[in-house]
């Protein structure tokens, strides 16, 4: 008779071998020949435009390769630094296991001494319980950390097997028990994880985004086309107003990433980043790792005038979707933000023949720009069963209140009405 499965932690992706923790993390993912099999740009039509008003898919189930629960990713934030004891994100990965010691699931977890570089935010939870005499941190978090990203969070090689999903979340309940911490926080699961974990009593929340979806689109144009008049000529505007006075821009990818690009790069996050929550999350290591993992992943959209870099945003790709991470300046450009984040990331995802672009967390600014809201989710447990009812009561009105403000931006969307 077979071994039963075990479950251990590890405190580094060191200790896992990279193609095992992947075949967990993008079980359907071949690696090779990905940008080859992509559509050429104008190789398909425009859909109509009253198929525009409704996401294509919110469940992120269409994407085969998310780069940010990669052990390429993951490992670069422990290498750099950007995650350890030092920041406050410290590694404890739950590993599943069979008899013979063959890594069958995974989830990347931290214990954290804050609530920062999480976007779902519950520094007002931390607060009433530290009030009420309770110790909130340290807590338990599944995560991909700085990226509000949804996602896989309970990493399985077969990903339909529900007696692996349910041993990962007895395991992450068991590693809440052994740390003896307040909570356990499992944030930007897709939809799949998230009822799996709702079923097994975890209390869910919502969020939202706002994400732009390509139905098949041959260029700008004719994206631009679906939309109501006015919408139209204000991007218009916007895009001419972003790229006068001789500013260039230059798509950096795969073995066209160079370390200048970084470098400059680097000096744009650090700026805004600094202006923006005081501390940015990520280091100049970091770049550089994940520059020479995943070059063929990332996207790097910089504007340059006079020979030099003035402005960046910085994407990965998945197969289905491009996503949006940082953007830095160091000059003040009207609209230039808008240019690089928004609408180059719409042109890169319609000539890729990607589905969709997700341009990270809030922004209701987006709305106007072709971006229509969709659901975000976490999911929550807490040690103190008085602290759990409380927030399990704020969470029912919470949701009813995202559902209502999701359904008033579809309501303002820029799309022409039927």
């Amino acid at each position: 008779m077979p071994a039963a499965p075990t479950l251990r932690t590890i405190s580094s992706l060191k200790d896992v071998a990279p193609e095992a923790w992947d075949k967990c993390a993008n079980p359907a993912k071949a690696l090779a020949g990905f940008f080859e099999s992509k559509q050429e740009i104008g190789a398909v039509a425009a859909p109509p435009a009253e198929s525009l008003r409704e996401p294509l898919d919110s469940t992120h189930a269409d994407e085969s390769f998310n780069p940010f629960i990669t052990h390429a990713f993951l490992s670069a934030l422990e290498e750099s630094g950007s995650v350890g004891p030092k920041t406050g994100w410290s590694p404890v990965h739950l590993l599943l296991e069979d008899g013979e010691g063959r890594l069958m699931g995974a989830a990347p977890c931290y214990l954290k001494s804050h609530s920062y570089g999480e976007y779902v935010f519950d520094h007002g939870w931390a607060e009433a319980y530290e009030r009420a005499g309770g110790a909130y941190y340290p807590k338990l978090q599944v995560a991909a950390p700085f990226t509000p990203v949804p996602g896989r969070r309970l990493l399985l090689a077969e990903p339909d097997n529900a007696d692996h999903r349910a041993l990962l979340i007895a395991g992450l309940r068991a590693l809440m028990r052994q740390s003896r911490v307040s909570s356990l926080h499992v944030t930007f699961p897709d939809a799949q994880d998230w009822r799996a974990l709702g079923e097994a009593g975890l209390l869910q929340r919502t969020g939202q985004q706002f994400h732009f979806f390509n139905p098949g689109y041959a260029s700008f144009e004719d994206f631009l086309a679906t939309l109501a008049s006015r919408k139209r000529k204000a991007i218009r505007k916007e895009r001419a107003a972003a790229l006068q006075e001789g500013i260039e821009i230059e798509w950096a990818t795969g073995a066209g990433l160079r370390e200048a690009h970084w470098d400059a790069f680097f000096e744009f996050y650090m700026d805004t980043g600094a202006r923006k929550w005081g501390r940015p999350y990520l280091n100049r290591r970091f770049f550089s790792l994940i520059g020479e993992r995943l070059a063929d992943r990332i996207l790097l959209v910089m504007a340059r005038r006079g020979g030099r870099y003035i402005a960046g945003a910085l994407n990965f790709i998945g197969d289905a979707a491009l996503y949006g991470r940082n953007w830095g300046a160091i000059e003040d450009v009207p609209f230039l933000h808008f240019e690089l984040c928004y609408y180059q990331a719409i042109d890169f995802a319609i000539a890729r023949g990607l589905k969709r672009v997700e341009a990270g967390a809030q922004g209701e600014h987006k709305l106007a720009r072709g971006y229509v809201p969709v659901p975000t989710f976490s999911a929550h447990a807490f040690a103190d069963p008085r602290l759990s009812a409380a927030i399990e009561d704020f969470l029912a009105r919470e949701r009813r209140a995202v559902d209502g403000m999701i359904a008033a931006y579809a309501e303002d969307a820029p799309y022409k009405k039927a």
